[in-house]
């Protein structure tokens, strides 16, 4: 597949994902690199051809099959806005943990030298995975395997992104966060919010920044 091939018209075109980037800074989102890779970025070629004309609404979390579903384009602005927002600068090596398909995948990618991800379901994976290397993509590795243990082979990270809402903060996922590192996730089953943890000389440090909501962190792989 070519990349003339994931040019949009309409609903999809880059006048409509500018459209996007316009609304997310309107909401608060300021760095000026996570708006830019966003501009860059095709969502819609991550979701089913059906739901294409609804990719860029800001506030939208879409359906891409197995009970999972694409963040919407607000909160994976928040969450790489947080992560290269880190006291260390931006992350070059980020562990993400759920690449569902593959959309923050592709925006982390962009951000950072190296990205791990890591994903449960496997016909999911593989799709962003042919997703992504259609896109040009070569500085992701992929493990299909339980996101509570993280990918510690790969580690430690100077990034970490959950895609999905714990119970609790996973100790496997802290362990595996280098020092002056930082982790975004949300947390929380009935009630769930967003947790900002930094790794420092004197331990973790966690931070809470608003409430969210996520599908939640299911252990085990199929």
């Amino acid at each position: 597949m070519t990349l003339a091939k994931f040019s949009g018209t309409g609903m999809t075109s880059d006048r409509t994902r500018a459209r996007m980037v316009e609304s997310l800074r309107a909401r608060g989102i300021r760095n000026e690199a996570v708006l830019k890779v966003m501009s860059e970025v095709p969502r819609h070629v991550f979701v089913d051809e059906a739901l294409q004309d609804r990719a860029y609404e800001v506030d939208k979390a879409l359906p891409i099959g197995f009970g999972q579903t694409i963040s919407t384009p607000e909160i994976v602005a928040i969450m790489s806005e947080l992560l290269l927002a880190r006291p260390g600068g931006p992350p070059a090596k980020v562990l993400e943990i759920g690449t569902g398909c593959g959309y923050q995948t592709a925006i982390l990618g962009k951000l950072a030298k190296d990205v791990y991800t890591v994903e449960r379901i496997a016909p999911l994976m593989d799709k962003a995975r042919r997703t992504l290397r259609d896109l040009r993509y070569y500085n992701v590795i992929f493990k299909h395997a339980d996101g509570h243990f993280g990918y510690a082979e790969g580690g430690p990270y100077e990034g970490i992104i959950m895609t999905a809402a714990a119970g609790q903060i996973p100790a496997e996922l802290t362990a595996q966060l280098a020092f002056g590192g930082r982790m975004v996730l949300p947390v929380g089953v009935e009630q769930q919010q967003l947790y900002v943890i930094d790794r420092t000389e004197t331990g973790l440090v966690q931070n809470v920044v608003h409430d969210v909501r996520f599908v939640p962190l299911v252990p085990g792989t199929v």
